[in-house]
């Protein structure tokens, strides 16, 4: 394994900055965390699952491992509006537990500096707003921070 080494300036500018995985699910455009994004996949076949969580898309086969999908169209109430050429499988490793997200598309991974990112409760106080970290804005784009964390956990009962 090659080792990577870090000097003190870059530690100090990863405390001011978050790198994210921006995509757009219906109108709106969302971001996650970096670190915990395994990989991005074209719309691959999913497998439904009967009697499972109406947001539970189904599983998928991504090379031996099955992999729960979870529709954020159906979680949030919205619609998609991307074509289907364009949607993408976001696929995420948290704390040992491995589930994807489909998408409209995905944009750019994007350096948010921490001062550009107002928490969920400045902005949104509901019970709504539980898988919602916080949201950014970058000059005239509003950028809505999920916490994927919650996703999986929420999703996970």
């Amino acid at each position: 394994m090659e080792s990577v080494n870090i000097n003190k300036e870059d530690l100090n500018s990863f405390e001011d900055e978050l790198q994210v995985v921006a995509f757009n699910l219906g109108e709106e455009e969302y971001a996650v965390n970096i670190l915990y994004v395994l990989e991005i996949n074209r719309l691959l076949n999913i497998t439904r699952v009967p009697r499972s969580n109406r947001i539970v898309e189904g599983v998928m086969n991504l090379r031996g491992n099955i992999i729960p999908i979870i529709n954020l169209y159906k979680k949030f109430d919205i619609e998609s509006k991307g074509n289907e050429e364009e949607k993408r499988i976001i696929v995420f490793n948290y704390d040992g537990v491995k589930i994807g997200i489909i998408v409209d598309g995905v944009s750019e991974v994007l350096r948010l500096n921490k001062e550009n990112i107002e928490e969920t409760t400045k902005v949104y106080n509901s019970m709504n707003a539980e898988t919602i970290e916080g949201v950014a804005h970058i000059g005239d784009r509003l950028i809505i921070l999920l916490d994927i964390e919650k996703v999986i956990e929420i999703d996970e009962k």
